[in-house]
């Protein structure tokens, strides 16, 4: 079965014709369990989400701030699993036709089988997969599998990268490419500073794939200003965090389905 990087392309294509950019929301597969998990994340496309990523919990996930380091181990600690991961995408993909992708570290992959891993995330319905550990200089068997199984293999790129590097992470790319607004872990920030515009513009240079710029974003007002300059905007952290937050389940969802629906006015705001 093939996977959806397809799907994927044709909704990041249907933002760009509409003159905005696509929202892309991020929650950790398990969390708070695996079932309420897929609620959270089913209403956040309700809300307004495009794209979703999946996150598969790492007991050292070095790019995370803390927001999604404890949503992680909520999940580490209820016994998550790489079945249940694709069980996530599976079914979120399911209940809303929407491109799901999987974000995660390359151990439990290889763990996992590369192969094993590409063939049964297309057969879960999943558009592709995010490794931010990856080098592409070791990226090869992964990207062949990938291919093979109709999924995308999105990198990340940083301020720190330098363009005859950014030219040889975007080549080996599809889907798009994730641009990390600013050093560090992830987390919201009080703005989103000059430096995400400046790796857009040098990542744009060197590719035609849709840039989307992650890592800081957390309102309407912060959607509004990455969607001046890219073709899509994540948000991960400001969504766990209303889980977090939240007295009960349905409190956290509806928290979710709201600020969905907040950001996706955001994404529109362009001038």
């Amino acid at each position: 079965m093939a996977g959806n990087i397809e799907l994927l392309n044709s909704v990041l294509a249907a933002a760009t014709s509409e003159n905005r950019a696509a929202l892309v929301g991020y929650l950790p597969a398990g969390f708070p369990t695996v079932a309420d998990g897929v609620r959270a994340i089913t209403a956040m496309l309700d809300g307004g989400c495009d794209v979703v990523e999946v996150g598969l919990p790492h007991s050292d996930p070095v790019l995370d701030g803390p927001v999604i380091q404890t949503a992680d181990d909520i999940a580490l600690r209820g016994g998550i699993k790489i079945t249940d991961v694709l069980r996530t995408v599976r079914e979120a993909h399911e209940i809303t036709g929407a491109p799901v992708l999987v974000m995660t570290y390359w151990n439990p992959v290889d763990a996992y089988g590369v192969e094993r891993f590409a063939a049964d995330l297309a057969a879960a319905g999943g558009a592709g997969c995010i490794l931010p550990d990856l080098p592409v200089e070791e990226s090869e068997v992964w990207r062949k599998a990938a291919e093979q199984h109709g999924l995308a293999t999105v990198f990340v790129v940083a301020p720190s990268s330098r363009d005859d590097r950014l030219a040889k992470i975007t080549a080996a790319g599809s889907g798009f490419v994730y641009a990390a607004s600013l050093m560090g872990v992830t987390g919201t920030r009080e703005s989103v500073g000059q430096e995400a515009q400046d790796l857009v513009r040098r990542t744009r240079a060197v590719t035609s794939l849709p840039v989307c710029v992650g890592l800081g974003v957390s309102n309407a007002e912060q959607a509004a200003q990455v969607a001046q300059f890219a073709d899509g905007v994540i948000v991960g952290s400001a969504f766990v965090k209303r889980l977090l937050d939240a007295p009960d389940l349905d409190s956290g969802l509806a928290a979710v389905r709201t600020l969905a629906g907040e950001l996706a006015e955001g994404v529109r705001k362009r001038a």
